[in-house]
């Protein structure tokens, strides 16, 4: 069984950077579709990003395509979400999760797919 530690979130400028980590613990990301998701206030838990077990499959909300990259260090077992131009629609708490699945290349974009989470890290960008 895996855990997952949400780091990195904090207050920024529009326009400005963050960079999201998860660290797991347990067992190794690489056995694993891992993704991000986040949630506004008095909004739905909504698909941000995902990572396939190979890496070589990568997916990602059409709101953060282009801004966003998703990325892996096995040798951390720690996942990133390097975010860039953030706007204030971004603010949200970010969730890192992970799926079980023996699946290599393929990702899954709703929450109920993911059977792990994290606690959440705080995201607010100001206009």
């Amino acid at each position: 069984q895996v855990q997952l530690v949400e780091s990195g979130g904090g207050l920024v400028q529009a326009g400005g950077s963050l960079r999201l980590s998860c660290a797991a613990s347990g067992r190794t990301v690489s056995g694993y579709v891992m993704a991000w998701f986040r949630q506004a206030p008095g909004e739905e838990r909504e698909f941000v990003a995902a990572l396939s077990r190979n890496v070589r499959s990568t997916y990602y909300a059409d709101s953060v395509k282009g801004r966003f990259t998703i990325s892996r260090d096995n040798a951390k077992n720690t996942v990133y979400l390097q975010m860039n131009s953030l706007k204030p629609e971004d603010t949200a708490v970010y969730y890192c999760a992970a799926q079980a699945t023996a699946a290599l290349s393929s990702v899954a974009t709703t929450p109920n797919r993911y059977g792990y989470w994290g606690q959440g890290t705080q995201v607010t960008v100001s206009s």
